[in-house]
C-alpha cells in the first residue's frame, strides 16, 4: 500500500462523497473553510495497492514556528473528524502504516494529527502514536422521534415544553446576517466566565460562506414571543452523521429555554433527511441530557522529535489562551528550541 497526493484541482470529489464512511468535514467546502481560518494548504492523498484505489486521506498542511505540520484535523480547528475514507475490506491500521512515510518522507512533516472514529487504540500505540483521550455524546437518530425524546432526561424535555408553552419560535435562518447575530450572543456567554470567545466572528463568517451552499449547513434561530432572536444555533451534517458545532444566546432569555429547543429541532431536522447519528461534540457533562450515549473522543499524534511536541503543544497554547498568556508561552518556547 501506497499514498500519493493528488492535485487539489483533480480531486475526483463525487467519487469521494459516495464513500459511506465520509463526513461533512472531509468535504471540499469544509476544507476550503479550514484552508481560510488556518492559513493551510489541503492535503488529498489516494491510497493504491498493485494500481487499486483502496481509498482517501483527508488533512492540511499548517506552519507553526518553522514546523511543518499534517493535521487531519488539528486543535483549534473547530472540525471533529477527518481521517480516512476507506473501502469496507481495507484495514485501517494498514492505512495509518502507509500514512506515516507519506507525511514525514513524502510531504517532510514535522507533525501528524489524526481524529478518526474508526481507528483503533491499541492499533495505533503500537505505531509509536500518542492519544489524548476525551469524550463525547452520540445521539441515535434512527429511532423514533418519541423514543429519541424519552431518552433524554425529565428535566430537558421539561425545558423545551416550556420554550414551546412560552411561544418560543425556531425558525431555519439564511446566512445573510447570521455570524453577527450568533457571535454577539456567543460574546454574552463567554462574558458570563470574564471571557472571550476561543475564536472570531470571521470564523463563523467564513463557515458559512463555504459550507452553507451545499445545502448541509443548518443555521436555526429562536425568537422570544416578541419576535427578538434570543438563541442561534449551527449544525453541519453529510451522509450518516450530523454535529452540534456551536450555539450561543443571550442569558437574561434563557429562562425561556432556547437552547433546548434549537438543539431538540436539529436533531429531528437531520433525522428526518436519513442521518443515523447526532454527535454533540467535545466535553460538556450539560450535553449529557439530551439523552445520547457516552462515547470516546480519539486524538492520536506522531512527532519527529521532542523538540517538534513542544512546538505542536506551543501552537495549541497559541490558540486556546488570552493574548498575553499567548506571548509568554511563545518566549519560553523560544528560548528552550534555541538552548
Amino acid at each position: 500500500m501506497k499514498f500519493s497526493r493528488v492535485p487539489y484541482d483533480l480531486v475526483p470529489w463525487e467519487c469521494l462523497d459516495s464513500y459511506e464512511d465520509r463526513t461533512f468535514s472531509q468535504r471540499k467546502e469544509w476544507l476550503d473553510f479550514v484552508c481560510e481560518t488556518q492559513g493551510g494548504e489541503p492535503v488529498i492523498a489516494r491510497l493504491e495497492d498493485g494500481g487499486y484505489t483502496l481509498g482517501y486521506f483527508t488533512g492540511v498542511l499548517i506552519k507553526r514556528m518553522g514546523f511543518t505540520i499534517l493535521g487531519s484535523p488539528f486543535p483549534g480547528w473547530t472540525t471533529p473528524y477527518m481521517g480516512f475514507n476507506l473501502s469496507p475490506e481495507v484495514s485501517r491500521t494498514a492505512a495509518v502504516s502507509a500514512l506515516i512515510p507519506f507525511a514525514f518522507r513524502d510531504l517532510n512533516c514535522h507533525h501528524l494529527e489524526i481524529a478518526d472514529p474508526a481507528l483503533a487504540s491499541h492499533d495505533m500505540t503500537k505505531l509509536g502514536f500518542q492519544m489524548r483521550m476525551g469524550q463525547t455524546f452520540r445521539s441515535d437518530l434512527t429511532v423514533s422521534e418519541d423514543e429519541l425524546f424519552s431518552r433524554m432526561d425529565s428535566a430537558c424535555r421539561r425545558c423545551i415544553r416550556k420554550a414551546s408553552k412560552s411561544n418560543v419560535t425556531v425558525e431555519e435562518a439564511d446566512s445573510e446576517g447570521f455570524a453577527h447575530e450568533y457571535y454577539q450572543q456567543l460574546i454574552d456567554v463567554f462574558a458570563k466566565q470574564n471571557l472571550r470567545p476561543t475564536y472570531r466572528r470571521d470564523r463563523v463568517e467564513a463557515l458559512i460562506k463555504h459550507y452553507h451552499s451545499t445545502g448541509n449547513l443548518l443555521l436555526l434561530r429562536a425568537r422570544s414571543p416578541d419576535g427578538q432572536c434570543i438563541a442561534t444555533g449551527i449544525y453541519p451534517g453529510f451522509n450518516k452523521t450530523s454535529f452540534f458545532w456551536g450555539n450561543a444566546s443571550f442569558r437574561e432569555q434563557q429562562h425561556l429555554r432556547p437552547n433546548e429547543a434549537l438543539h431538540w429541532y436539529a436533531m429531528k431536522y437531520w433525522k428526518t433527511r436519513g442521518i443515523q447519528s447526532h454527535f454533540w461534540g467535545n466535553g460538556g457533562d450539560y450535553k449529557r441530557k439530551y439523552g445520547g450515549e457516552e462515547v470516546p473522543f480519539m486524538e492520536f499524534r506522531l512527532s519527529r522529535g521532542a523538540a517538534t511536541a513542544i512546538a505542536r503543544d506551543t501552537a495549541k497554547a497559541l490558540y486556546f489562551y488570552g493574548r498575553n498568556v499567548r506571548k509568554q508561552v511563545l518566549a519560553l518556547t523560544r528560548s528552550f528550541l534555541t538552548t
